[in-house]
C-alpha cells in the first residue's frame, strides 16, 4: 500500500449513499483505488438510525468509510433533492442500500437518474432483491446467514444453528456489487450507457455457499453441520495438541501417504478403513479417535513443523493479536498505517488483492460530517452565500 492516493480509478465520482457495511463496503472498494467517492449523510438529528455502527471515530466507522470525501444532505427537502441531482450529473455512479421503496418515494430511483445522466450507473443493494414478495422486508445479516443457509451448516452436529462470526453476507453483498459496478463501467465504455446494478444479502449470501448449495442443487444432498470437519474430505480440520490447536488439511493420496509419514504412522496410509478417501469417510469417528492421541504427543509447534517439513497443509488457530503478529501478515502489509491528526498512527485493514502499477492505497480517515461541504458545493457551481443559506435553512 502506498501513502498517495491511488490512481487506478481516479477521475471516477462515486456518490455514496449508504451506510451500515453492505454499501460502504462497496464504496471502500472505489475509494481505495482512488475514486473520488463522495459520502452523502443526513445532516445531524435528520437520520433516527444515526450511529448505527458506532462513534464516529471508532474503529468500524473509520475502517468501513476511509478515504472519502463528506457532504451533508437532507434529502427529504426539495432543496437538498435538488443538489443531490445536480451531483448526478457528473457522477458516474450512485451506491444506495436503502429498502427498494425509499428511492422510489426520493424520486432517485435508476429511471430519474438516468434522465438526468444517461452515463449514470445505480448500485442498489438490498437485503432480500428489489422486488419479490419480500423486497419491503428489513435486511441483516444474521438474518441472511439463516436463509442463505450458512447457519445450517455452521456448528458442531446436533448443535443448533450458529452465525458465522463475520458479518459474511453483509460483505460479500457488497463486493459483489462492487463487481457488477465494475462490469457496468467496463460496458458503458462500448455503449455509453449506464444501467441498474442490483446485489442483495440473501443473493450474496446463496452464492457463498457455493459448493455447498451446488450439492443440492445437482445432487439433491441437503448439506449438514459437520463442525470443524469438511464435509466432504478427511482428515481436514481442527487436532488438540499437547499445548493448542492447529489446523490440518489432507487432500489427495500423496498428501495423505505424506501426512502418515510425518505423524509416525506409515501403516495407517494402507490400512483398508482408511487407504482412500471414501473408506476414510466412512470410518472418519475412528480414524480422529487415533489421529487425536497422536496429536496430543507433541506441541502444536513441532507439528507445524513437522507437516510443513513434509508439505502437508496445516496451520495455527489465532487470535486476532495473533493474526497480526503472524511474520506472513506481516510481510503481506495488510495493516496499514493512517495518520490521524489526534491520535497519531491508527492501522486499518487494508485491501487484500495487489495491483503492480497502480495499487490501492489509505491516505485519510473519516472526517467530520459535512468537512466537505463548501468543496463540493462549490465543484455543482454554489458561491458562498448560497452555501451559507442552505446551511441556515439545515437543507447542508
Amino acid at each position: 500500500m502506498t501513502k498517495t492516493p491511488s490512481s487506478a480509478l481516479a477521475g471516477l465520482r462515486i456518490l455514496d449513499l449508504t451506510r451500515v457495511r453492505a454499501g460502504p463496503t462497496c464504496c471502500r472498494v472505489f475509494a481505495d483505488f482512488g475514486a473520488d467517492v463522495i459520502k452523502i449523510e443526513a445532516p445531524a438529528g435528520v437520520d433516527p438510525n444515526e450511529g448505527t455502527n458506532g462513534a464516529r471515530s471508532g474503529a468500524d466507522m473509520q475502517n468501513l468509510h476511509r478515504n472519502k470525501r463528506t457532504v451533508t444532505l437532507n434529502l427529504k427537502t426539495a432543496k437538498g433533492l435538488a443538489l443531490f441531482k445536480r451531483m448526478v450529473e457528473t457522477a458516474d455512479v450512485v451506491v444506495e442500500n436503502y429498502r427498494p421503496d425509499v428511492k422510489i418515494r426520493l424520486g432517485i430511483a435508476y429511471e430519474d437518474l438516468k434522465a438526468i445522466n444517461p452515463r449514470i450507473i445505480l448500485a442498489s443493494i438490498s437485503g432480500f432483491g428489489q422486488d419479490g414478495p419480500y423486497r419491503h422486508r428489513p435486511g441483516f445479516d444474521q438474518i441472511a446467514q439463516g436463509m442463505g443457509g450458512l447457519m445450517g451448516v455452521t456448528g458442531l452436529p446436533g448443535q443448533g444453528p450458529v452465525r458465522a462470526g463475520i458479518a459474511v453476507a453483509d460483505s460479500s453483498a457488497g463486493l459483489y456489487a462492487a463487481i457488477g459496478i465494475l462490469v457496468a463501467l467496463a460496458e458503458r465504455e462500448r455503449s455509453g450507457e449506464g444501467q441498474w446494478v442490483r446485489s442483495s444479502l440473501l443473493q450474496a449470501q446463496i452464492a457463498m455457499m457455493d459448493f455447498q448449495a451446488a450439492k443440492y442443487l445437482v445432487e439433491g444432498t441437503v448439506p449438514k453441520q459437520a463442525g470443524n470437519d469438511h464435509p466432504y474430505t478427511t482428515p481436514m480440520g481442527v487436532m488438540r495438541t499437547a499445548d493448542g490447536w492447529i489446523n490440518i488439511g489432507v487432500g489427495g493420496q500423496g498428501q495423505w501417504r505424506a501426512f502418515c509419514d510425518a505423524i509416525g504412522e506409515p501403516a495407517l496410509a494402507t490400512h483398508p478403513d482408511y487407504d482412500c478417501q471414501e473408506n476414510r469417510l466412512r470410518n472418519r469417528d475412528t480414524l480422529k479417535e487415533r489421529l487425536a492421541a497422536v496429536f496430543a504427543r507433541k506441541t502444536s509447534h513441532d507439528w507445524l513443523t513437522l507437516l510443513e517439513e513434509a508439505n502437508v497443509p496445516a496451520g495455527p488457530i489465532y487470535a486476532m493479536d495473533e493474526v497480526f503478529a503472524d511474520p506472513q501478515v506481516q510481510h503481506l502489509g495488510i495493516a496499514v498505517p493512517v495518520e490521524d491528526p489526534e491520535r497519531g498512527t491508527l492501522r486499518l485493514v487494508g485491501q487484500p488483492v495487489e495491483l503492480s502499477r497502480t495499487p490501492a492505497a489509505l491516505t485519510t480517515l473519516l472526517p467530520a460530517a459535512g468537512t466537505h461541504n463548501d468543496e463540493i458545493l462549490s465543484e455543482i457551481g454554489l458561491g458562498p452565500d448560497e452555501i451559507e443559506t442552505l446551511r441556515k435553512e439545515r437543507v447542508i
